[in-house]
């Protein structure tokens, strides 16, 4: 008796295994470009938010300098507006609400 051999087979079965480690390797590699994505826009935002304080301490508002500050009675009237269009929340509303009675 002869042993037959299943050449098919076991190409088969090597070349299913080298697909399972090329996708393990895929999605390793997709996840770390992800992260690395994630870590940019991080450090992106973070550099915007560094510079605005700098560009508005190098540029006074010109509302400012004019002393033209909308009074209290027209800040909340324009809340009562935004929240009644539906534009802001009810929390969003009174946390504003109370920001500008608290100074």
């Amino acid at each position: 008796m002869f042993r037959r051999r299943r050449p098919l087979l076991r190409a088969a079965a090597v070349g299913g295994g080298a697909y399972i480690a090329g996708k393990s390797v895929a999605r390793r590699r997709a996840a770390g470009e992800q992260q690395e994505g994630e870590q940019d826009e991080r450090l992106d935002n973070l550099e915007q938010q560094q510079a605005a304080p700098a560009a508005a301490a190098a540029a006074p508002a010109p509302a400012a300098s004019a002393g033209a500050t909308p009074s209290m009675a027209d800040q909340l009237s324009q809340l009562a507006t935004l929240h009644e269009q539906g534009a802001l929340t009810d929390d969003e509303f009174a946390a504003a609400k109370a920001r500008i009675l608290g100074g």
